[in-house]
């Protein structure tokens, strides 16, 4: 009897609470707006980001390094950015680098004092010199034992990320907190490299000098992320962006492993890089270049090892603005645009760079993928099956004159109408904005 009141009594309590609760609940004010890269990279994010951002109030980066290169030409003037995010230009927004990011401080330092950098976060992770060494020596130690490397930017990314999962790393909030503490920590990180590495050249006592020096500059800077971007999410009606670093394909977990980044590049490095609950995440919009590019090795089904490829390179200047690598060129890939749909729920897509198809007489789009003349029913995980597929094409006609000039959809050629309805129609996902030149005014909105 006791037991049947007890219980009663718990439900009751529970249920009045849970019901007060969900009074409570409210759908979120503020959304983040996220802008993605959907193929291997280089797509034009930064140029969809510097568009949001004229209107933004803040814009955030959420993971990756100063291994990503994002390029906006305003007013005819070129700015490359790697740490920063692409928004920084918007006089009006406040730029944040969330915890997810792995910084190079004198490599920040230097892009900030170029381009007004305003905030940063105190989880943010640290990459010094020796891991940038290091990347340089796994890369030469791949190639001698393996006959062939993972094409990395050599900017220390995956050893910091390693640092990080290791437990050993070091962030911004130790930084600029006791110093005397963070020297320790740092010393014994340079001692645990040494130990497996020991031809590396360290130099700890300069390099906590300036680190010294790096600290009091920050500490101004510096603000909790975590609380940052609640605030700014419950307060008053803000509009947040949200700038992905890389790409999809190129995701630690969901891209084309192990020639990929160390960092979740797709949508969920937005909640685990920022802090921001799932339901807070408004529009993904997917950066989709017309054809696709791909810098260092690693499978490329669709890549054209010929004069198309030869013609893509030359006309989309296709060079890497973090290493300066020249970029593979190929066919557009709808098996891999899909793919990077499936994972991320893109919104809608901004398709960059349809200009540089303008002299082409017929355009192939990859469809479908076989191996050993059987189809494929969806994007293979395994790199080993990826490079043994052909793939099935769908030909369309070229428009063979500019489309530069164009400022809407009815401006553009038919031909060019009908290749952005195909993609749409295969991906069931809206194109909003078509770019045709490098400038903001070259980005037409489609709706």
């Amino acid at each position: 009897m006791c037991g049947e009141v007890w219980s009663k009594y718990i439900f009751l309590g529970r249920k009045t609470t849970n019901s007060k609760l969900k009074n409570k609940q409210k759908e979120p004010q503020n959304k983040v707006t996220v802008v993605l890269g959907a193929q291997w990279g280089d797509e034009g994010k930064g140029k969809v980001v510097d568009l949001l951002a004229m209107d933004a109030d803040i814009v955030c980066r959420c993971q990756g390094g100063n291994n990503a290169g994002h390029t906006v030409v305003v007013d005819s003037v070129e700015y490359d950015f790697h740490l920063l995010p692409s928004g920084v230009l918007s006089k009006k927004a406040t730029s944040f680098i969330g915890n997810g990011v792995v910084i190079h401080l004198p490599g920040l330092f230097d892009e900030a004092e170029k381009n007004l950098q305003k905030g940063k976060g105190k989880g943010l992770w640290m990459m010094f010199n020796f891991h940038q060494a290091v990347d340089g020596i796994q890369e030469q130690q791949r190639q001698q034992q393996e006959g062939t490397n993972l094409g990395t930017t050599k900017k220390g990314i995956g050893p910091a990320y390693s640092s990080k999962a290791a437990r050993n790393g070091l962030r911004v909030c130790d930084l600029v907190s006791d110093f005397k503490v963070f020297s320790c920590r740092f010393r014994m990180l340079a001692d645990h490299f040494l130990t497996m590495y020991p031809n590396l050249n360290v130099d700890v006592d300069q390099e906590l000098e300036q680190l010294k020096g790096y600290a009091e500059r920050l500490r101004p800077l510096v603000t909790d992320g975590v609380y940052f971007m609640h605030k700014a999410l419950t307060g008053p009606n803000k509009k947040i962006l949200v700038e992905g670093a890389n790409a999809a394909l190129l995701d630690i977990d969901f891209g084309t492993y192990p020639f990929v980044t160390s960092s979740n590049c797709t949508v969920g490095g937005v909640c685990t890089g920022l802090g921001v609950p799932p339901s807070y995440v408004g529009r993904v919009y997917g950066v989709v270049k017309a054809y696709t590019t791909r810098v260092g090795v690693g499978a490329f089904p669709t890549e054209q090892d010929n004069d198309v490829g030869e013609l893509l390179q030359s006309r989309g200047r296709e060079f890497g603005v973090t290493t300066g690598r020249k970029r593979r060129c190929g066919w557009l890939d709808l098996i891999l645009v899909r793919y990077a749909h499936m994972v991320n729920g893109f919104s809608a897509i901004a398709l960059t760079k349809l200009d540089i198809l303008d002299t082409l007489p017929e355009i192939k789009v990859g469809v479908a993928y076989k191996v050993d003349g059987q189809p494929l029913p969806s994007f293979p995980a395994n790199m080993d099956v990826l490079t043994r597929v052909s793939v099935e094409y769908e030909t369309l006609p070229g428009w063979c004159c500019s489309t530069e000039a164009a400022r809407s959809f009815e401006d553009l050629p038919p031909q060019a109408q009908k290749y952005i309805q195909f993609i749409e129609n295969f991906l069931q996902v809206p194109v909003k904005w078509v770019g045709v030149g490098k400038s903001r005014e070259s980005m037409i909105k489609l709706f």
